[in-house]
């Protein structure tokens, strides 16, 4: 049986440069079963694409960790 990759969408308000997606880069790539982050600081959104094990609320969590919480 393959896994199978979703994709989550998340904001985080509190994203306002090149410095805060790197820092969100590093946390979520750190999660087991993320293949890959990408950071809109425009938009201030978070794509994540992670293995079908990884819930939304882990990845929430992992951005509150690294100071940029969800809304």
């Amino acid at each position: 049986m393959e896994d199978q990759t979703n994709t989550t969408k998340v904001t985080a308000p509190d994203i306002v440069c090149g410095g805060c997606a790197s820092a969100i880069k590093n946390a979520l790539g750190s999660v087991e079963g993320v293949k890959q982050v990408e950071v809109d600081v425009d938009s201030k959104a978070v794509t994540v694409e992670h293995a079908s094990g990884v819930s939304r609320q882990k990845i929430i969590e992992t951005l509150d960790r690294a100071g940029f919480p969800s809304s």
